[in-house]
């Protein structure tokens, strides 16, 4: 018998793929003005990640220091920007917005993320998103988008990283 205070799973649905990848190759080598530009305070690479989800038909999630959001500069949630709280949220979001898990490089798709670090201190420092895949799977033909230092189209293999993880978006809840 289910205890009739426990909170249902809300359903997952699909992620936009397509328009994730649109939204990516728009804005890849420019700024959108509805966003800040965090590159000179940290880099921008997660926050445009996070608008790449959004343009996917992500919603937001609302809760203050726990949640995934942009209002403004000075409105928003830490995890919009940063590539550690943003790896937590994706991972044990239980509530409203992007849903994932951690994957293997085959599992990848068009529009999932991948997080790299580039020295050997364990933090993880830039999320670039996965715009195309070619055959063989490898770093050599996984391209990404991403900001800060400017890339679209760009190899993967084409970074020095101490450590590399990818995360396969499964949807959004809503």
């Amino acid at each position: 018998m289910s205890n009739i205070l426990e909170k249902p799973e809300l359903e997952i649905y699909p992620y936009n793929r397509s328009a994730a990848y649109r939204y990516a190759r728009r804005w890849a080598l420019d700024r959108n003005p509805n966003f800040y530009n965090f590159e000179d305070i940290g880099g921008n690479c997660t926050n445009f990640a996070s608008q790449v989800l959004y343009a996917g038909g992500c919603p937001m999630n609302y809760e203050r220091w726990t949640g995934w959001f942009y209002e403004s500069v000075d409105y928003r949630a830490p995890v919009w920007t940063s590539v550690e709280y943003l790896y937590k949220f994706l991972m044990n979001n239980k509530g409203r917005g992007p849903v994932a898990r951690p994957c293997e490089i085959e599992e990848l798709e068009v529009g999932d993320l991948i997080q790299l670090n580039f020295e050997d201190d364990n933090v993880f420092n830039h999320t670039p998103v996965v715009v195309r895949i070619e055959y063989p799977i490898n770093p050599d033909n996984i391209f990404i988008a991403a900001n800060t230092e400017d890339r679209f189209d760009y190899r993967l293999s084409n970074y020095y990283y101490t450590d590399i993880r990818f995360i396969h978006i499964e949807g959004y809840r809503y």
